[in-house]
């Protein structure tokens, strides 16, 4: 069986990138992040052509997320449905292929003096709360996404230009570690653990052809999970070409 997160980038704009990149790779499940549409303009006939059934969970022009499946997408919930309740389309969960697949498009946070920061820092534990109430690291669980946080240096290009900035502060890091304790690994780190791959790289200058980016994007799963998983990788190659995604999809196999 195999996952992919994809932080798309609008899905609108690459839906010809997105269905050419699932004809050629045929993933089982594909969680997209930042999708940027309300669910009526969801290209839904593009995806259902090649076999895939979708849950959506969009907004207009902003955040979105969803899950293609080429199963049943069963106990579909949208949003923490915790106390205050936000606006933000940023969590979708659904249960596919004997998982339970948690997708997640976590804040960006834009800068450290930001009040868009504590709200990231929340959000973290929103989604831990989250996943407390609803599941159990004793199952078979996926959280997956665009987390916008390092684990740690192994995931930036440069940790001296990142240090304490956006995406790299050690109160983001403790966040996503407070999170991976309820009993999620790093799949990739374990496959990886020598790090130095990206998932993101800036559009600003050339950052991706002189390689400058960050590991972003992460697929954490439990125990059982990651007995299972028999590969992770990043797909490089897509993020090459015009009007790519700043992010490349992450790739698990699990033998299932």
């Amino acid at each position: 069986m195999k996952l992919v997160t994809w932080n798309i980038n609008s899905i609108r704009a690459r839906t010809q990138r997105l269905v050419g990149w699932l004809d050629a790779n045929r993933p089982d499940v594909v969680c997209l992040q930042e999708t940027k549409v309300e669910d009526a303009q969801f290209p839904l006939e593009a995806v259902e052509k090649l076999g895939y059934r979708a849950v959506i969970f969009g907004q207009k022009s902003y955040n979105g997320v969803a899950i293609l499946s080429t199963a049943e997408l069963a106990d579909v919930t949208r949003g923490f449905g915790d106390d205050p309740a936000d606006d933000e389309a940023r969590v979708i969960a659904a249960t596919t292929h004997g998982i339970r697949v948690v997708n997640v498009y976590v804040p960006n946070g834009q800068d450290l003096t930001s009040d868009r920061y504590p709200y990231k820092l929340a959000w973290y534990g929103r989604l831990r709360a989250f996943l407390e109430r609803t599941t159990s690291p004793e199952k078979p669980v996926v959280v997956c996404g665009d987390m916008n946080v390092t684990a740690d240096d192994h995931d930036v290009w440069s940790p001296e230009a990142w240090r304490d900035q956006i995406h790299c502060s050690a109160p983001e890091r403790e966040a996503l570690a407070g999170l991976r304790a309820w009993g999620l690994d790093d799949v990739f780190r374990v496959k990886r653990p020598e790090g130095g791959v990206w998932s993101w790289w800036d559009y600003r200058g050339v950052s991706f052809f002189k390689d400058q980016g960050l590991r972003i994007d992460h697929i954490l799963t439990t125990r059982v999970l990651t007995a299972a998983c028999a590969a992770c990788v990043i797909d490089r190659s897509a993020r090459k070409g015009q009007d790519a995604s700043d992010h490349a999809p992450v790739v698990a196999t699990f033998g299932l």
